[in-house]
């Protein structure tokens, strides 16, 4: 396959576990079509014109020929210089790397990593919230993470990518919604009477098992095992945590338990003020599952996939 083979087939799977109806994103591609086509020509060249066809901002190529033909990729969670390096050297050792896909977003990706949080509000609007309240709730964190995103330096490790001519791309939100769908699908077919009983079938998740012998798997934050679960939200994409103020919403809304991969202490404060319970399954746990439900599918293509950087693999197949 080719580096823009794998990104587009990324983002249509992307698109396939989306929270939101499909419809609903292709309004937000048209939209964002018109925004285009009404744009000074000045305004066009700084325009980043995947954001036509990509409603994920946090997935991108970010260096390297989109047309270059990959036979072996390395995966990881985080890639930053070490890893960039750890490829230039497998290079040496006989096992080039034509492509090194991220998890979490670096450049481009991670600068615009806070325009993919607008999905957050569909998300709250799914689970019963208006959404002009939604909308409201999400506004404030959405630009409290932007201006937390500015200072940092965003392209280190593109930098030393393109230095030793590797192709980096990010596969964030799309690898993310995978997950969500999954274990949605899970708590919805099994519907789990106790906090204990979703313990029990995250525990059963091979990448959770492995990450529980690590002392990084599931866990409590707010419940005990015999408190029921009531209404189960996977809350594991939208780009990063919500907003506080969402909580008492939810609440409100019939939600009686929150999973996902990890809660802010005022995030875990304001859900047990409104006796929300939460599971926490594990950060690189839930994202290595949501990566993998990528994996598969290109380990069935052909690719050869080099697991690194906290990535518990596991195929599927």
């Amino acid at each position: 396959m080719k580096i823009k083979e794998i990104y587009d087939f990324v983002v249509e799977k992307g698109m396939e576990k989306d929270p939101r109806k499909r419809e609903e994103i292709e309004e937000l591609l048209n939209r964002e079509k018109k925004k285009f086509e009404e744009m000074k020509e000045k305004e066009k060249e700084s325009y980043d014109q995947e954001k036509l066809s990509n409603p994920y901002s946090d997935t991108r190529i970010l260096c390297g020929d989109p047309e270059a033909e990959v036979k072996r990729i390395m995966v990881g969670v985080d890639i930053e210089v070490g890893e960039v390096l750890l490829a230039d050297r497998l290079a040496e050792k006989g096992r080039p790397v034509d492509l090194i896909m991220t998890h979490h977003p670096e450049g481009k990706a991670l600068s615009r990593l806070h325009d993919v949080m607008h999905m957050q509000e569909d998300i709250l609007a799914r689970y019963g919230v208006p959404i002009n309240v939604a909308e409201g709730i999400m506004s404030s964190r959405i630009s409290e993470v932007k201006r937390g995103l500015m200072p940092i330096n965003h392209n280190r490790a593109i930098d030393a990518a393109k230095i030793l001519d590797i192709a980096i791309m990010s596969a964030h939100t799309v690898a993310d919604n995978q997950v969500t769908a999954f274990l949605q699908d899970l708590f919805d077919k099994e519907e789990p009477r106790t906090l204990d009983d979703i313990l029990k079938l995250l525990k059963d998740i091979p990448e959770y098992t492995e990450a529980s012998k690590h002392g990084a798997g599931p866990d409590i934050f707010i419940g005990n095992k015999e408190r029921r679960a009531g209404k189960v939200l996977v809350d594991m994409t939208g780009g990063t945590g919500g907003s506080e103020k969402a909580y008492a919403r939810l609440s409100q809304a019939g939600v009686g338990t929150i999973v996902g991969m990890h809660i802010s202490e005022k995030n875990r404060k304001q859900a047990e003020k409104h006796h929300i319970n939460v599971v926490i399954a594990g950060h690189i746990a839930s994202d290595s599952i949501g990566m993998n439900l990528l994996l598969d599918d290109l380990e069935q293509k052909g690719i050869e996939v080099i697991p690194c950087s906290g990535i518990i693999r596991n195929n599927r197949r």
